[in-house]
């Protein structure tokens, strides 16, 4: 059981091979003019890989976080981890509803919503149980994400994506740690 708490650094490390690997055959592809999600869409050599990709990393998102539910200590980390199934969920639904879909804007913007949320929320449980350092930064990263998307002009959908990215990994890092911990 223990090695699932490790799912979700398995779910990062899958979604950059992912966003690589769709890179790597899309040649088109600029990092700074473009949106992860056109590697999904009607333009992509083979969307399916991206696509599903995303369902794949979503699912692993999904256990991942029940999981963390599973083996939290206080109600705001099983909060926490209930957003995070939701958000796994959605990122799921970016695979479905993928470029050129109507819901597609909502679904990947909710998904990174959703992250926020999960790391105010499972930091503020962190703090409540005596993480707190550890849920400080969990909490900063829920607030660094959105106001750092509003604050800078991004050159791309692709770079302000990389960006979301980076910190839900951190996040998730961090995640993984107090899980080690709750697990005792």
């Amino acid at each position: 059981m223990r090695a699932l708490r490790y799912l979700g650094i398995t779910a990062a490390a899958v979604a950059w091979v992912i966003i690589i690997a769709c890179v790597s055959i899309n040649p088109w592809f600029v990092f700074t003019k473009n949106a992860f999600s056109d590697l999904g869409g009607p333009r992509a050599t083979d969307p399916w890989l991206y696509n599903y990709g995303l369902i794949a990393v979503g699912a692993l998102i999904i256990a991942f976080a029940s999981y963390a539910v599973n083996v939290s200590s206080e109600k705001l980390e099983a909060v926490g981890a209930s957003f995070m199934m939701v958000a796994g969920l959605f990122l799921a639904l970016i695979g479905v509803f993928h470029e050129g879909t109507y819901p597609h804007v909502f679904v990947s913007q909710w998904f990174f919503a959703q992250m926020d949320m999960t790391s105010i929320v499972w930091g503020a449980g962190s703090i409540v149980s005596g993480r707190a350092k550890r849920g400080a930064a969990e909490v900063a990263i829920g607030v660094i994400g959105p106001a750092g998307a509003i604050a800078f002009r991004w050159p791309s959908a692709a770079t302000l994506e990389a960006y979301g990215i980076v910190l839900i990994d951190l996040f998730v890092i961090l995640m993984t740690f107090d899980l080690r911990d709750l697990e005792g």
